[in-house]
């Protein structure tokens, strides 16, 4: 019998959100980033203005992505360039559980910052 995973479905990680298109905005995803699935914690890249997977700590050629900012509505590939994507950005309430980090963002404190970072944008994990 073959197993198969389930990847996250698109905004599933929504519990709720503003009317019309308070919560959401459209962004750039930085190439290089790779195959991205619904509900990754992403920051952005201060230098570019384009969102990164959100890394735990300040990183090189990524200054200000270290500060998360918003979620990946949909999942993406920018594995070879640049790609327009929905992401949550304020006014939203999430499930914590569904939410999808960075590989250095790896202890429960590491994850409780990167909620209080979201709670500052205005998304706030339940």
């Amino acid at each position: 019998m073959d197993m198969k995973t389930e990847k996250a479905r698109n905004l599933a990680y929504l519990l709720s959100e503003a009317n019309g298109s308070r919560s959401r905005d459209v962004v750039t995803i930085a190439s290089g980033e790779g195959v991205l699935e619904a509900g990754t914690v992403l920051g952005q890249v201060t230098a570019t203005e384009t969102y990164v997977v959100s890394p735990d700590a300040e990183t090189a050629g990524k200054e200000g992505a270290e500060t998360a900012s918003a979620i990946l509505g949909y999942g993406v590939d920018a594995t070879a360039a640049d790609v327009e994507a929905v992401v949550t950005s304020a006014d939203a309430e999430v499930k914590a559980p569904m939410l999808i980090y960075h590989a250095s963002v790896d202890s429960a404190a590491k994850v409780r910052a990167k909620q209080t970072q979201l709670g500052s944008a205005g998304i706030k994990t339940r």
